[in-house]
């Protein structure tokens, strides 16, 4: 196993992350900038306020998105397991 192949599998790593984790983390965004907006506009400084909506969008994101995501893990898993014995020749 060369120097390529290990930033190879590390690379296909960090993308599969940021392939699983980009829904959710935009939908986090997208309801806190919205929350953001509203207490701006209405001059309510609550903290705690964003909190369940976030938690209540990304519980239907990942109601429609977990089926995908566990896909692309279990696709990458075996990838990375079917490629074992290439490794160290």
């Amino acid at each position: 196993m060369d120097t390529s192949m290990v930033v190879e599998l590390g690379r296909q790593a960090l993308w599969m992350t940021v392939l699983i984790s980009a829904p959710l983390l935009g939908v986090a965004l997208l309801v806190g900038l919205v929350i953001g907006i509203l207490q701006a506009a209405t001059s309510v400084n609550e903290a705690t306020l964003s909190f369940i909506p976030k938690v209540a969008a990304l519980a239907v994101t990942l109601a429609i998105v977990g089926g995908w995501q566990i896909n692309m893990l279990v696709e990458y898993t075996r990838s990375v397991f079917m490629r074992i014995p290439g490794l160290f020749q």
